[in-house]
């Protein structure tokens, strides 16, 4: 038995999060496991009924079905399993077999929720909530979250004409001075070109580490924004190069913490409303990017980012509406400006296209629809100059498809939802999404609404054919424990966080609002909403809410992340890029959407 123990703990330290454990409790808890194996096609446990434990592979192998069947993953040595039902409800979420002949060591509920209750690294591990402390304070903020660009930086020997060409070109006053891995030697600013090079009158060939600031005093990345005040103010300094292990990772500026308290969704939506010009607004959206990773960095949820990044998309649209009217005169007939896709939904990252329609009141003629067309066409190429570019599925208001008096709106509904075929499944997918912003003719849209979600909830067939159409978008699991990430291209080996994780929730979350006749568009809003409803039961809207946070939120820092890169934001995240730890929490909650899709397959979605 002592043998067994001591093969138990060699295995455990082996394993995360066992390993974080202090030497007594790894003991202890080698004693608590319970050996068990099984035979290919063994049954470990069926879905539904009562879970012993968290089951950990010693060896072998082991398949992971959800309720329907539906292939969830392959898991081999060193995966635990059974985890989700174990903190749900005690009843197994998924099904599991084994594949080939297989050894697992199953730690018992009550042992396993205590480690979860005593240890951070357990809680963490096994909980893919996310729940950091948001901060808007700069002296709270952590050094790397501050850092607005990649470093610029220079070899010692480059001449101070080479250094301030490469400052003037990048916009800067400070370049970092470094040799070899990186490693800092000191710092040249502007201030050093002008009373050390011009005042003196050296030769432009001078090379920078002759007027450059040696061994400069620096700060780790995981220092406190505060620490950058006190030693800016101490030493009346300007620039603080930031460095890890010496290496020089970035410069902190007095001008990025004055951008840092200047900005914010509210000052953005001021700027755009004071606009006079669609160039003056262009100038506002252009620091949305620094908004989000302020955002990001003050580790708000990513409801809350996206929200604050909609508003600014709302105003836009407003100002351009004032815009038109101003040039076009008074609209001849009340109108509504409505937004679809992530910005109906407030769901807009760094990355948007625009997605928009008109509802005309019914007494318009032939001639107040040019009116409503020349509106659109200015509204659209504002918005396209402010960085929300053209749909490229001409979803816009300047398609004169989609600029309608109410009854054409009222016929489009009821022929998308009695005729639901590819095409209404598609366009209804865009359209239920649908949110006011602008204009005078709210009535409309909320009796079109209200009359469209009671006629689609009361048709099966419409609602089949949607649910068919959400499934068309699937997390990218591979079998093996992995990711099915693209396979050539610009995006090889990268997944993408929009159309592979947050669409299919959202696709989720519109069919349960058409089953539920719910009138949010917002995906999270939907998720609550079906819960209190019974639309989903509480568990299934847990899990899901828990997972699509988690891939929403990762898609943002992935975003912040290019963004300080100086790089454009895109959707697509390299897995190798993320730590064991946060690669396994992903899958777990794709693994989850992949289970909730195949509930609402067969029909279930599970209900209460």
């Amino acid at each position: 038995m002592e043998t067994d123990r001591q093969a138990i703990i060699a295995f455990l330290e082996t394993v995360h999060p066992y390993d974080t454990l202090p030497r007594d409790e790894l003991v202890d808890v080698a004693s608590s496991f319970r050996r068990m194996e099984f035979r290919p096609e063994a049954l470990i446990y069926v879905y539904q009924t009562p879970i012993g434990g968290l089951y950990l592979i010693k060896q072998g192998a082991v398949e992971i079905t959800d309720g329907n069947g539906g292939l969830v993953s392959l898991l081999g040595p060193r995966n635990s399993f059974g985890e989700r039902g174990i903190m749900r409800d005690g009843l197994a979420a998924t099904q599991a077999k084994a594949t080939e002949p297989t050894v697992c060591l199953v730690l018992p509920t009550p042992t396993f929720l205590r480690l979860i209750e005593t240890y951070p690294s357990f809680e963490r591990f096994f909980n893919r909530k996310r729940g950091e402390k948001v901060s808007n304070d700069i002296a709270t903020q952590k050094v790397a979250d501050l850092i607005a660009r990649k470093p610029l930086s220079c070899p010692p020997d480059t001449t101070v004409v080479s250094a301030a060409q490469m400052m003037r070109d990048a916009h800067v006053s400070s370049l970092g001075v470094v040799g070899a891995g990186d490693k800092l030697h000191g710092i040249i600013t502007v201030r050093d070109l002008a009373n050390k090079v011009l005042a003196e009158e050296m030769p432009g060939t001078t090379p920078v580490d002759q007027v450059m600031t040696p061994d400069p005093v620096s700060l780790p990345p995981t220092a406190l924004g505060s620490d950058i005040l006190h030693i800016m103010l101490e030493r009346r300094i300007g620039h603080l190069p930031i460095t890890e292990d010496g290496r020089f990772v970035g410069m902190i500026t007095q001008t990025d913490l004055t951008r840092f308290q200047a900005v914010s969704s509210a000052v953005l939506i001021r700027d755009v409303v004071s606009a006079d010009t669609v160039a003056e607004m262009a100038a506002v959206t252009a620091r949305i990017p620094q908004l989000l990773t302020q955002l990001v960095g003050g580790h708000h949820s990513h409801e809350v980012v996206t929200r604050l990044i909609t508003d600014i998309a709302d105003a836009v649209t407003r100002r351009l509406l004032v815009m038109a009217e101003r040039e076009l005169g008074a609209p001849p007939v009340p109108y509504l400006w409505l937004a679809c896709g992530s910005q109906g939904r407030q769901e807009q990252t760094g990355v948007s296209d625009q997605d928009n329609c008109l509802i005309v009141d019914d007494a318009a003629t032939e001639e107040d629809m040019e009116y409503f067309r020349a509106l659109a066409k200015i509204v659209c190429d504002g918005l396209n100059a402010c960085g929300y570019v053209y749909c490229p599925g001409d979803m816009m208001a300047t398609n004169p498809r989609w600029c309608q008096p109410a009854r054409v709106w009222r016929d489009y509904f009821a022929g998308w939802v009695n005729t639901p075929n590819p095409e209404a499944q598609m366009l209804a997918s865009v359209m239920f999404d649908l949110r006011p912003i602008g204009g005078g003719g709210i009535a409309m849209f909320e009796a079109i609404h209200a009359e469209t979600l009671n006629m689609a909830a009361k048709n099966s067939i419409f609602v089949a054919h949607m649910i068919s159409n959400s499934l068309k978008h699937t997390p990218p699991l591979g079998l093996i424990r992995g990711f099915a990430t693209i396979r050539s291209g610009e995006h090889r080996n990268h997944i993408d966080l929009k159309m592979n994780g947050v669409v299919p929730v959202a696709d989720l979350a519109r069919i349960y609002a058409l089953q539920g006749k719910l009138p949010e568009a917002n995906t999270r809003a939907r998720l609550k909403a079906a819960e209190e409803r019974g639309v989903i039961s509480a568990s299934g809207a847990r899990d899901l809410i828990e997972a699509y946070d988690l891939i929403a939120t990762m898609r943002l820092e992935n975003q912040a992340t290019l963004i300080k890169s100086g790089r454009a934001p895109d959707n697509f995240l390299a897995p190798s890029d993320l730590s064991d730890f946060e690669r396994a929490h992903l899958r777990d909650a794709f693994v989850v959407v992949r289970t909730m899709q195949s509930a609402a397959g067969h029909n279930k979605a599970v209900v209460s």
